[in-house]
């Protein structure tokens, strides 16, 4: 799967399943970025924290199994043994989870989200 055009069915159902797993799993400070017509990259970007690099590393594991057995997909992944920031690319969606501290620091939703926007936690 590739964050191609005309895929937007496909990857708002991976969307999906990973937005519920991550409240499911109790993921902090959810962010969902729309990047179509933005990048070629993907169609959508997750930014959420988890609490510990225990959590941040838990909460990329449990995600990558559920979209392998929910969506038949195998993921990219990147960071899980240190549980800083790991990334999860699905292809189509790309996932950040981040210790707070980190995520902080590096501010990524911020260079993806529209001007203006206010950033809810």
């Amino acid at each position: 799967m590739t964050g191609t055009p005309g895929n937007g069915s496909a990857s708002e159902a991976t969307l999906a399943v990973i937005l519920s797993e991550l409240n499911d799993n109790k993921a902090e400070d959810i962010v969902q970025i729309d990047l179509r017509g933005k990048t070629s990259i993907g169609d959508y970007m997750v930014v959420c924290s988890g609490r510990s690099t225990r959590q941040v590393s838990a909460l990329a594991e449990m995600l990558m199994e559920t979209l392998k057995t929910e969506r038949g997909i195998f993921s990219k992944v990147e960071g899980k043994e240190t549980g800083d920031w790991v990334l999860i690319d699905t292809g189509d969606v790309i996932v950040h989870i981040f210790r707070p501290e980190v995520r902080e620091f590096y501010q990524l939703e911020k260079m993806w989200l529209p001007t203006g926007t206010a950033l809810t936690n």
